[in-house]
């Protein structure tokens, strides 16, 4: 198959294209080994069916990790927000990844079960989620819980990490740790570029990402 490409390129953009057209082949094989990688995880950690805090109905409710698989066959997926204990404000950087997730969830309901995980209070968080508009993403709170310590999200001062974690829910009921992943990765971060398109695009253009940080508003 042709990638896409003009006809009429210099012979210098030619040779430097087609050196990072091979550069993008490999990093999509890459891609695929790690997705298979991480497939093969064993599901050998079982958790606590923790309860977490909901707002539902306009009443703060306690819901257990196990009942957010609103399907049981679909692996659950929480989103690790900033928000709670030492992180007072919601995170501008989550919240744009937020943003994202709410218009893909319909798809994204396809194949597992989603929620927002914060450590602070629930109230305040649904409050703030309403006035982003996020009307597909079920919010819930671990505050009481050690959850978020315990994967590595949160430090011993309440500070707050942002990330993500995978869970599967057995035939028995039994929840088990499948995978998380921390944006912070190494001296750069990046950990979780791949989950967002707005950094993906900004690496297309000549200047790329930059030094550029989400804003909750634009002027």
């Amino acid at each position: 198959m042709t990638m896409a490409r003009f006809a009429d390129e210099s012979p210098e953009y030619k040779k430097i294209r087609d050196e990072l057209q091979e550069a993008e082949v490999a990093l999509r094989e890459q891609r695929e080994r790690v997705a298979a990688l991480r497939r093969t995880l064993p599901r050998d950690h079982a958790v606590d069916d923790l309860v977490f805090r909901e707002v539902r109905g306009g009443k703060t409710v306690d819901v257990r990790l196990s009942e957010l698989f609103e399907n049981p066959d679909q692996p659950l997926v929480l989103m690790q927000f900033m928000y709670g204990k030492k992180q007072e404000n919601a995170c501008p950087m989550c919240s744009m990844w937020a943003d994202g997730y709410n218009g893909a969830m319909k798809h994204l309901r396809q194949h597992m079960n989603f929620a927002v995980l914060v450590a602070g209070d629930p109230t305040a968080f649904q409050a703030f989620a309403d006035e982003r508009g996020w009307n597909n993403l079920r919010v819930v709170s671990a505050g009481t819980t050690s959850l978020k310590a315990d994967l590595g999200f949160e430090t011993p001062d309440g500070s707050q990490i942002p990330g993500v974690s995978v869970f599967e829910r057995g035939a028995d009921g039994q929840v088990t740790h499948f995978y998380s992943q921390s944006a912070m990765m190494g001296d750069m971060g990046r950990g979780m570029d791949l989950l967002s398109p707005v950094w993906n695009y900004m690496d297309l253009t000549p200047e790329g990402r930059a030094d550029w940080f989400p804003g909750f508003d634009y002027e």
